[in-house]
């Protein structure tokens, strides 16, 4: 199972709901043209950095993160490493300019991965959790990610439980159902006997 981060909800002039996904983080840059490293955040980076792709990019700073819009202009794979020249970086010194900033794509916030297994963090957070006999766990609030997803389900006691993201401990989410199964055990979800209070 894999996941693409969401940092929120967006929508414009009374149009779709959009939800807005993070993709990448531009690195170093690579040559003289005003080509960038891509540090890939999205299962789908054939889909979202596209010749014509405007993708909102943020990078925070001391009082506020700023923003503006780069426009991917072309993408080539470089020894397993993405490399994107966008058209507001011409040169070497503009591309470094970019380096660190978050890239965002926006997408309807009813918009599902190609792959059935894949899932965006938005998609997860509200779904009941229940364990394998169908008791119920809590709620699923958050998706941390990194190296290792992880679900942040609330327990009904008030607990936040950090569930690793993976098929052994998640084996089902049902996202039209609202809720995901989740292969507890003591110490997982629910608490040791001895936590018991």
């Amino acid at each position: 199972m894999s996941t693409s981060d969401a940092d929120g909800r967006t929508s414009g002039d009374g149009g779709p709901e959009l939800i807005e996904v993070v993709v990448g983080r531009i690195g170093k840059p690579h040559g003289l043209r005003g080509e960038v490293t891509v540090d890939v955040r999205t299962d789908e980076p054939d889909l979202r950095f596209v010749p014509g792709a405007a993708l909102d990019s943020t990078t925070p700073s001391s009082h506020a993160a700023r923003s503006s819009t780069l426009t991917v202009a072309t993408t080539r794979w470089h020894q397993g490493v993405l490399l994107v020249r966008f058209e507001e970086a011409a040169d070497r010194e503009s591309a470094e300019a970019l380096r660190g900033r978050v890239l965002h794509a926006h997408l309807p916030a009813d918009a599902s991965p190609e792959d059935p297994e894949e899932f965006y963090a938005h998609q997860l957070v509200g779904l009941a959790a229940y364990d394998v006999e169908g008791r119920h766990l809590g709620q699923v609030t958050a998706l941390v990610p990194g190296a290792q997803d992880l679900l942040t389900v609330r327990t009904p006691d008030g607990r936040d439980a950090l569930v690793p993201f993976v098929t052994a401990l998640v084996p089902e989410v049902d996202v039209a159902g609202g809720r995901v199964v989740i292969a507890d055990r003591p110490g997982l979800v629910t608490p040791f006997p001895e936590d018991d209070a």
